[in-house]
């Protein structure tokens, strides 16, 4: 597998992939942003250069804000989301970003051992952040 920065010919399938993994996915319009000035994405690559996972970010000034970190469902467990966010990071302080932050659903725990493994700390709730089930988002933040 092969991390690489996301560019507009990966956004079909990051669309396909947000659709697979999310129940409100972000467009393919949205998923252009992190191809610009404020924001970047990177995708981990199969050896087929299929999409196995992504990561995205935006950021302002020295701060910034993951978007998202999906992985497709015959992907997971194989460190392939590991694998983008660690690239992600060590871009952002390439880039000069001091923090990191994300929200994340309470109950997601696999994907919070992640975040925390990378240096993540929760630093706040938002109850009711998520629909679909309705549930409270943790706020996770990393000083880079």
């Amino acid at each position: 597998m092969t991390v690489t920065a996301l560019t507009p010919a990966h956004i079909p399938a990051v669309a396909a992939l947000e659709a697979l993994c999310f129940h409100a996915p972000w467009s393919e319009q949205s998923l252009k942003m992190l191809c610009g000035e404020q924001g970047f994405g990177l995708v981990c690559l199969t050896e087929e250069g299929s999409v196995a996972a992504y990561v995205g970010a935006l950021t302002v000034l020295d701060e910034g804000q993951i978007t998202n970190v999906a992985t497709h469902p015959d992907f997971r467990r194989r460190g392939c989301a590991n694998a983008v966010l660690t690239a992600l990071l060590a871009a952002c302080r390439e880039r000069g970003i001091l923090s990191l932050s994300l929200e994340v659903r309470e109950s997601n725990a696999p994907a919070i051992a992640l975040y925390e493994k990378h240096g993540f700390r929760t630093a706040g709730k938002r109850p009711g952040f998520y629909s679909h089930p309705r549930e409270a988002a943790l706020v996770m933040v990393a000083e880079l």
